[in-house]
């Protein structure tokens, strides 16, 4: 019995502690980029569900982006996975490359 609380307690703490690499593949979005507002760092993305930020249907939406030079990589007609994260200034793009 004490074993089996030691071994429970032992997988509680690794997976607090450990980086979940999962939850980056996870977090990854397929989209289509709609719109590339450069001035205003923003983008426009079709896109699948949004599991982590509760966002459980497909729709349109426009996302800031953290950073502005993540615009370049992509244009009208793009496919592209993403990862969006919601911040104190609202949901923005951390990353964001072109599907394969």
């Amino acid at each position: 019995m004490m074993n089996t609380s030691k071994l429970a307690a032992a997988i509680v703490a690794l997976s607090i502690l450990s980086p979940s690499a999962g939850f980056a593949q996870d977090a990854m979005v397929k989209g289509e980029v709609k719109k590339v507002d450069e001035a205003a760092k923003k983008i426009t993305l079709k896109h699948g569900p949004i599991k982590h930020l509760g966002m459980d249907e497909n729709m349109t939406m426009v996302f800031r982006v953290r950073d502005p030079a993540m615009l370049k990589q992509v244009r009208v007609g793009d496919n592209v996975q993403f990862i969006a994260e919601r911040g104190t200034d609202g949901i923005a793009i951390t990353k964001i490359q072109k599907s394969k």
